[in-house]
């Protein structure tokens, strides 16, 4: 035909090319043909290819559990688009197993390795007509001969939800296998809920039907697998729920039908909110293996065998998937509410006061009041109620003083953590219910109630936040209120007493007009009392207010001036130097107690004046003032320098003829030639115009019980309340965002988890970070919607993080309690898993994902996992009807798969008649899957036949 047109004129040259384009491979007669061939095509392209280079050309990982990859070609035949997928493994070494977790539901089903999948493409991907699927699969049958692929080949048939197949599987020149699945998703007989039955079925694939079943023998391969799961406490909810219907529909089943108590009422977060069971319940796999059955009688024994006879335990944990997706939605917890606390933090930026948040003439607020809902009333009360409430002392984590927020025990920490489940933790909530605290507050003051929840003596935390600070000194003051109410109360009985507290009231009101400070500013002092010049007065005399009895006349004289009053006991061996008297320490008055704003006060005062030192002893002067009258009481014929003897003995210096001793400041009783001791006041004590000398000229004799307090409970009362009052919303707000962290932390903390060390580090590493991310906070450096705030929303991802894992550690350590090794292991599975998202607010990357962990269980440890299949009760069973067998504690298996297979060798059997000579090979000749339920029942039958 070429030729031909060669020898055609020139002029005819562009019809012949015309004619030669539309030339036709007469070889390809149809269209039927061109789909095998392009099928062809593409098969011999990805043999080509081989799994390496389809991994390089972008082939689709299947799934993290899976070792299956997959490649996909778009056909057309006759209008219609078809979609051939070709699922292969990376290492295409070895034989398939029967139980791996990693199989393709094809591979679980027919034994294959490496498949192809054609479908059309439409919705369901399914072909509906039969004659159309047998036609595709005939045309990948011929495609695969031509390419002399042994590559199986499956068509999906039927309703996509009955996952029902045809395929065909080309063996060589002598075999071909056939595929077939089918499923019945109800009304399923019950002769194959049994597996006598499904021997049965499984029997009659290749024996005659005339064949009474029961009474032959066959050697069919048989191989199970039973999974049990535990009844999980939504499900048990939910059965007790139909249980109390039925019981008032008039029924009576035995047992309890009130409300189940919550996993989680004894871990430390119950007391704010009820977690969900992460671990939703534990499947149990059990498998047996290689056995050999002949008869349908052995399997009717097998159904009746025990799980503990099967050769394989295998157990899965099912965790719950809103716990691993990392999603915040629905999901209740500290997280949560954290977060939206800093949403009221960057809105307290807003108003000056509290007030303002709630006030309804306040312009400016009616976008809140829309949005934000102000609790009722009577809530607010039973919290308060609840708040005002001594609790118990609770732990705190190491590394929880880092962080400078209010202990757990403390008022404002249960105030912070009431206010996180309080109106969802908006701002005009939380405004709200300060006031109402504050209010509660100033009546515990004005009716002299103990404060609750704070110690009202002690020292002042100064690691803990302000508010935490003041609430303790006013604990404090209310605690001297009461005591003054005790006094007055125990004199006021009798007339004598009661003129004798008013003298004495009067004594020290006089006595108290010490000099201006401003008076000796132009004095100078070498060095201040410090804490180390005053370190004998807390040894030598304890700071406590003396009894009323506490007088003891002296010795040596008559005078009632000479009465020694308020002595807490002889100081050794000290002598005073002009009467040579034993030497007394004096009942002394606690120093003022001062939170941090007052100890910034008086050095921003320091500084002011210019002269440190010499301001600085005059600060101390009332102390010092107060020490000195209680030891003139204590001690009524001492003199200046006894007291310095005493109070600070670094200020007094012996004779240089006794430098080789040591200098004590004790003057010895054993030789009058001793008497009186050779010593001298330090240089700064003797210089003219001494401050402590001044201060002991006019200090009169006077115990410390009979002194006007250095803490005036009353003034200090009243600048606490004040302050609580009117503390701006943010500086409110970010001690409250900081207590809340450390307190929600150090109530997770206290969770029983056991021996889990990931868990414990992860704990260590949270408080860290909250103290790193919150130290902004402490220095006031915060602004409305500035990079602090979303810090604070970060760490507040990052605490939801560990909030998740802690979770799951717990209802492991109690569903494993005596099987630590097993919540171990199974932990730090999950936390493997987990880890890889954590850190970050976002996991969308990875939200397909799921948690998937097998792990077998020892023979010793069977009776544990087998005590967590609790017997059913009533309430549970009595709607069921068990009818699979192989029963575990009551506990019938929620599914159960089955392989039967048989094998044959095919020299001179009937299966190959028309084989070579000398060929023999045993080969997998039926081969039935069975999966099914109660409910339901999927089959999948393969046959290999020779053609």
């Amino acid at each position: 035909m070429a030729s031909t047109s060669r020898n055609e004129s020139d002029g005819d040259n562009e019809p012949q090319e015309e004619e030669f384009e539309r030339f036709d491979d007469f070889t390809l007669a149809s269209s039927w043909e061109r789909f095998i061939s392009d099928i062809e095509a593409v098969c011999r392209q990805w043999m080509a290819d081989g799994p390496k280079n389809l991994l390089k050309k972008g082939a689709v990982h299947l799934g993290p559990s899976m070792n299956l990859y997959k490649v996909k070609s778009e056909l057309k035949h006759a209008l219609k688009s078809y979609c051939m997928e070709y699922h292969f493994e990376s290492n295409s070494d070895g034989k398939i197993a029967d139980w791996d977790w990693s199989l393709h539901d094809l591979q679980l089903c027919f034994g294959v390795k490496d498949f192809l999948v054609i479908a059309p493409q439409s919705a369901s991907g399914v072909i509906l007509d039969a004659p159309e699927s047998s036609k595709l699969l005939s045309a990948v049958a011929i495609a695969l001969s031509n390419c002399s692929s042994m590559w199986p080949a499956f068509v999906p048939v039927h309703d996509p939800s009955k996952k029902s197949y045809i395929g065909i599987q080309s063996m060589g020149t002598i075999f071909t296998r056939r595929f077939e699945a089918d499923h019945i998703s109800s009304q399923v007989p019950v002769k194959l809920m049994h597996l006598e039955g499904l021997f049965e079925l499984f029997v009659s694939k290749f024996a005659y039907s005339t064949l009474d079943f029961s009474a032959h023998f066959f050697q069919v391969h048989f191989t199970m697998k039973l999974t049990y799961k535990t009844i999980s406490h939504d499900d048990d909810d939910a059965t007790r729920g139909v249980d109390a219907e039925f019981v008032e529909s008039g029924g009576s089943p035995k047992g309890d039908t009130h409300t189940r108590a919550q996993w989680d009422d004894d871990c430390p977060w119950s007391e704010w909110y009820s977690a969900e069971d992460p671990v939703r319940g534990i499947e149990l796999v059990t498998i047996w293996t290689g056995k050999m059955v002949e008869s349908s009688s052995e399997m009717a024994e097998l159904e009746n065998a025990s799980p503990h006879e099967a050769e394989k335990w295998i157990l899965c944990p099912n965790i719950s998937s809103t716990i691993s997706d990392g999603s915040r939605a629905n999901t209740v917890g500290f997280a949560s509410q954290l977060s939206l606390l800093v949403d009221a933090l960057n809105m307290s930026f807003e108003a000056q006061f509290m007030e303002d948040f709630v006030s309804v003439e306040k312009p400016g607020m009616d976008n809140l009041k829309s949005s934000m809902v102000v609790p009722p009333p009577s809530v607010v009360d039973r919290l308060l109620k609840e708040l005002f409430q001594d609790g118990f002392r609770k732990a705190e984590h190491k590394n929880s003083r880092f962080i400078k927020g209010a202990p757990l025990e403390s008022l404002f920490a249960q105030y912070c953590l009431s206010s996180l489940w309080l109106g969802n933790c908006n701002i005009r909530a939380i405004a709200s219910f300060w006031i109402e605290f504050v209010r509660e507050v100033r009546w515990c003051w004005e009716e002299s109630q103990t404060l609750p929840r704070m110690p009202g003596s002690g020292s002042i935390d100064l690691s803990t936040c302000l508010i935490n600070q003041k609430l303790q000194m006013l604990a404090i003051c209310i605690e001297k209120k009461q005591q003054l109410n005790e006094e007055y109360h125990d004199c006021i009985g009798s007339e004598d007493g009661h003129s004798a507290v008013m003298e004495n009231d009067q004594v020290a009101d006089d006595s108290w007009k010490t000099p201006d400070p401003g008076e000796y500013s132009d004095e100078k002092c070498d060095s201040p009392p410090t804490p180390t010049n005053f370190h004998n007065s807390a040894t030598s005399g304890p700071r406590y207010g003396t009894k009323a009895g506490d007088v003891t006349p002296s010795s040596d004289s008559k005078s009632s001036d000479y009465i020694r009053r308020g002595s807490a006991g002889v100081v050794g061996p000290m002598m005073l130097l002009k009467s040579h008297q034993s030497m007394h320490a004096p009942f002394t008055q606690e120093a003022p107690l001062m939170t941090e704003d007052m100890h910034e006060e008086r050095l921003q005062a320091v500084d002011a004046f210019g002269d440190s030192f010499s301001f600085s002893a005059q600060l101390e002067k009332e102390i010092l003032f107060s020490d000195m009258s209680a030891f003139k009481a204590a001690n009524p014929e001492a003199v200046f320098e006894d007291f310095i003897r005493w109070h600070s003995p670094g200020d007094w210096e012996t004779d240089d003829t006794l430098k080789s001793e040591p200098s004590s400041g004790f003057a010895s009783v054993s030789s009058k030639d001793d008497w009186p001791p050779r010593g001298r006041l330090s240089q700064r004590m003797s210089e003219r115009g001494n401050l402590w000398r001044k201060i002991w000229n006019d200090a009169p004799s006077l115990p410390a019980s009979e002194q006007k307090p250095l803490l005036d409970p009353h003034r200090e009362a009243e600048k606490i309340l004040h302050y609580l009052e009117t503390i701006r919303p943010h500086q409110l707000l970010e001690q409250m965002v900081c207590t809340s962290f450390r307190a929600a932390a150090d109530t997770l903390n206290q969770t029983s988890f056991g021996g889990l060390k990931q868990m414990q580090t992860k704990i260590d590493q949270l408080y860290l970070t909250m103290a790193s991310m919150l130290r902004p906070l402490q220095a006031n450096r915060l602004s409305a919607g500035s990079e602090g705030i979303e810090d604070l929303r970060r760490i507040s991802v990052v605490f939801g993080h560990v909030e998740k894992l802690l979770t799951i550690a717990a209802s492991l350590h109690r569903k494993f309690l005596q099987a630590p090794s097993m919540s171990e292991a199974i932990f730090t599975s999950y936390y493997d898993f987990y880890s890889k998202r954590m850190g970050t607010g976002s996991v969308e990357e990875n939200g397909d994902m799921e948690f998937s962990m097998k792990r077998q269980v020892r023979n010793h440890e069977r009776q544990i996992v087998s005590s967590m299949f609790t017997p059913p009760t009533v309430n549970q069973s009595w709607r069921k009807v068990l009818s699979m067998g192989n029963l575990l504690n009551g506990h019938e298996p929620i599914v159960r798969e089955i392989i039967f297979s048989k094998r044959d060798r095919v020299s001179g059997n009937h299966y190959a008649s028309h084989t070579p000579r000398g060929y023999n090979k045993e080969i997998e000749t039926y081969r039935m899957y069975i999966s099914g339920t109660s409910n339901d029942l999927r089959v999948a039958l393969s046959v290999a036949s020779c053609d």
